[in-house]
């Protein structure tokens, strides 16, 4: 059974595949959107907002976009439409924090400044299924591989693990797991301490 589309949730869900095939199709005129470190040449001020609607390729922007499509609208009804809205621009915001905390770690070290561009949504919609486990944490969701049941507490733990584990072990690179992280720490604090008591907008 489909949820009920949102109106944030649906504007996002056009906004992230117009930007990926726009971006896609005109690569040759669209200047990078992808969030450089902020101390590399490559960086521009807009990246810190447009690196989070554009994605690396398609299978990235289906699995982001089916984890918003699924869980996004009922935390968008429980925390309102405008609050939904701020929560997932700061998820974003706290996932580029985490990851560029890190890296800056390093810069301070050895002064590098040669680090992969990040694109994706996937740190915010890590603090929408954090959001989503933490309002509703006996619902049971169905993955796709296996399609089994799965209580939303026990799958979020499962993502917390999994992005801890390869981050701190420097395992399954390619990913930005301390983005993920970022993501699920600020999803977390801001339901727990300030939208699940907001008034609804």
């Amino acid at each position: 059974m489909f949820p009920k589309l949102t109106p944030v949730v649906q504007n996002l869900l056009i906004v992230n595949v117009i930007v990926f095939f726009g971006a896609t199709s005109l690569s040759n005129i669209v200047p990078s959107l992808a969030m450089h470190f902020p101390m590399s040449e490559g960086f521009k001020p807009y990246q810190v907002v447009t690196h989070f609607f554009m994605h690396g390729d398609i299978q990235h922007l289906i699995y982001n976009m089916l984890g918003l499509f699924f869980l996004g609208p009922l935390v968008e009804q429980r925390i309102g439409s405008k609050n939904f809205l701020i929560f997932y621009l700061l998820c974003a915001v706290g996932a580029i924090l985490a990851h560029f905390g890190i890296d800056f770690y390093e810069y301070l070290q050895t002064g590098r400044t040669a680090f992969a561009p990040v694109v994706g949504a996937s740190g915010a919609i890590y603090g929408v299924v954090i959001a989503f486990a933490t309002l509703f944490p006996n619902q049971r969701l169905m993955l796709l591989f296996p399609p089994i049941p799965v209580k939303a507490k026990y799958l979020a733990v499962a993502y917390i693990a999994f992005d801890l584990y390869n981050g701190v072990m420097g395992s399954a690179t390619g990913i930005a797991h301390f983005a993920h992280l970022g993501g699920a720490l600020a999803g977390f604090l801001l339901i727990k301490f300030y939208f699940e008591s907001a008034k609804r907008v």
